[in-house]
Protein backbone atom coordinates (compact mmCIF):
# COMPACT_ATOMS: atom_id res chain seq x y z
CA UNK A 1 0.00 0.00 0.00
CA UNK A 2 1.07 3.58 -0.67
CA UNK A 3 0.20 6.75 1.22
CA UNK A 4 0.63 10.41 0.33
CA UNK A 5 0.62 12.88 3.20
CA UNK A 6 0.46 16.62 2.54
CA UNK A 7 1.38 19.43 4.90
CA UNK A 8 2.07 23.14 4.90
CA UNK A 9 -1.29 24.68 4.12
CA UNK A 10 -2.78 27.54 6.08
CA UNK A 11 -3.91 31.13 6.06
CA UNK A 12 -1.67 33.75 4.46
CA UNK A 13 -2.07 37.37 3.43
CA UNK A 14 -2.02 38.39 -0.24
CA UNK A 15 1.55 38.69 -1.41
CA UNK A 16 2.73 36.14 1.12
CA UNK A 17 4.32 32.73 0.70
CA UNK A 18 3.64 29.15 1.68
CA UNK A 19 5.47 25.90 1.09
CA UNK A 20 3.51 22.71 0.67
CA UNK A 21 5.05 19.27 1.14
CA UNK A 22 3.84 15.85 0.10
CA UNK A 23 5.60 12.73 1.32
CA UNK A 24 5.00 9.33 -0.25
CA UNK A 25 5.51 6.18 1.78
CA UNK A 26 4.78 2.48 1.60
CA UNK A 27 5.55 -0.21 -0.93
CA UNK A 28 7.22 2.02 -3.50
CA UNK A 29 9.39 0.70 -6.29
CA UNK A 30 9.50 3.87 -8.37
CA UNK A 31 7.81 7.26 -8.39
CA UNK A 32 7.18 8.19 -11.99
CA UNK A 33 5.62 11.60 -11.55
CA UNK A 34 4.36 13.93 -8.86
CA UNK A 35 1.83 16.69 -9.33
CA UNK A 36 -0.03 19.33 -7.40
CA UNK A 37 -3.69 19.99 -8.15
CA UNK A 38 -6.09 22.42 -6.54
CA UNK A 39 -9.84 22.76 -6.26
CA UNK A 40 -11.58 25.97 -5.31
CA UNK A 41 -15.20 26.01 -4.11
CA UNK A 42 -17.57 25.55 -7.04
CA UNK A 43 -14.75 24.88 -9.49
CA UNK A 44 -13.23 21.82 -11.07
CA UNK A 45 -9.95 20.41 -9.88
CA UNK A 46 -7.06 21.82 -11.93
CA UNK A 47 -3.43 20.92 -12.41
CA UNK A 48 -1.13 23.47 -10.80
CA UNK A 49 2.32 21.99 -11.36
CA UNK A 50 3.99 18.70 -12.14
CA UNK A 51 7.45 17.15 -12.05
CA UNK A 52 8.61 14.05 -13.87
CA UNK A 53 11.26 11.49 -13.01
CA UNK A 54 13.96 13.23 -15.03
CA UNK A 55 13.18 16.52 -13.34
CA UNK A 56 11.17 18.21 -16.06
CA UNK A 57 8.46 20.50 -14.77
CA UNK A 58 5.27 22.08 -16.02
CA UNK A 59 3.03 24.79 -14.59
CA UNK A 60 -0.42 26.22 -15.09
CA UNK A 61 -0.23 29.62 -16.75
CA UNK A 62 -1.87 31.20 -13.71
CA UNK A 63 1.03 30.27 -11.42
CA UNK A 64 4.06 30.56 -13.72
CA UNK A 65 6.73 32.75 -12.19
CA UNK A 66 5.15 32.53 -8.72
CA UNK A 67 5.12 28.82 -7.87
CA UNK A 68 8.01 26.36 -7.98
CA UNK A 69 7.72 22.60 -7.78
CA UNK A 70 10.67 20.54 -6.61
CA UNK A 71 11.37 17.03 -5.48
CA UNK A 72 13.63 15.23 -3.00
CA UNK A 73 14.02 11.73 -4.40
CA UNK A 74 15.76 10.43 -1.28
CA UNK A 75 12.75 11.41 0.82
CA UNK A 76 10.06 10.59 -1.79
CA UNK A 77 8.79 14.10 -1.20
CA UNK A 78 7.54 16.82 -3.53
CA UNK A 79 7.32 20.47 -2.58
CA UNK A 80 5.36 23.42 -3.91
CA UNK A 81 6.83 26.80 -3.07
CA UNK A 82 4.13 29.40 -3.53
CA UNK A 83 5.12 33.06 -3.62
CA UNK A 84 3.20 36.25 -4.33
CA UNK A 85 0.00 34.52 -3.37
CA UNK A 86 -3.30 35.94 -4.53
CA UNK A 87 -6.84 35.54 -3.29
CA UNK A 88 -7.60 33.42 -6.34
CA UNK A 89 -5.03 30.88 -5.20
CA UNK A 90 -7.37 29.95 -2.35
CA UNK A 91 -8.25 26.28 -2.72
CA UNK A 92 -7.71 22.81 -1.37
CA UNK A 93 -4.38 21.61 -2.76
CA UNK A 94 -3.96 17.93 -3.54
CA UNK A 95 -0.82 15.94 -4.16
CA UNK A 96 -0.94 13.23 -6.83
CA UNK A 97 1.73 10.71 -7.73
CA UNK A 98 2.14 8.06 -10.39
CA UNK A 99 3.78 5.20 -8.53
CA UNK A 100 4.95 1.72 -9.40
CA UNK A 101 4.76 -0.50 -6.34
CA UNK A 102 7.13 -3.29 -5.36
CA UNK A 103 4.74 -5.79 -6.94
CA UNK A 104 5.12 -3.79 -10.15
CA UNK A 105 1.65 -2.38 -10.29
CA UNK A 106 1.37 1.22 -11.46
CA UNK A 107 -1.41 3.61 -10.58
CA UNK A 108 -2.12 7.16 -9.46
CA UNK A 109 -2.35 7.90 -5.76
CA UNK A 110 -3.84 10.98 -4.11
CA UNK A 111 -3.27 12.76 -0.85
CA UNK A 112 -6.03 13.96 1.45
CA UNK A 113 -5.65 17.63 0.52
CA UNK A 114 -4.50 20.69 2.42
CA UNK A 115 -6.36 23.99 2.61
CA UNK A 116 -4.67 27.17 1.40
CA UNK A 117 -6.50 30.41 2.14
CA UNK A 118 -5.20 33.74 0.91
CA UNK A 119 -6.96 36.59 2.65
CA UNK A 120 -6.27 39.81 4.47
Amino acid sequence: QVQLVESGGGLVQPGGSLRLSCAASGSIFRINSMDWYRQAPGKERELVAGIRGVGSTNYADSVKGRFTISRDNAKNTVYLQMNSLKAEDTAVYYCSAGITTKVLMTRTYWGQGTQVTVSS
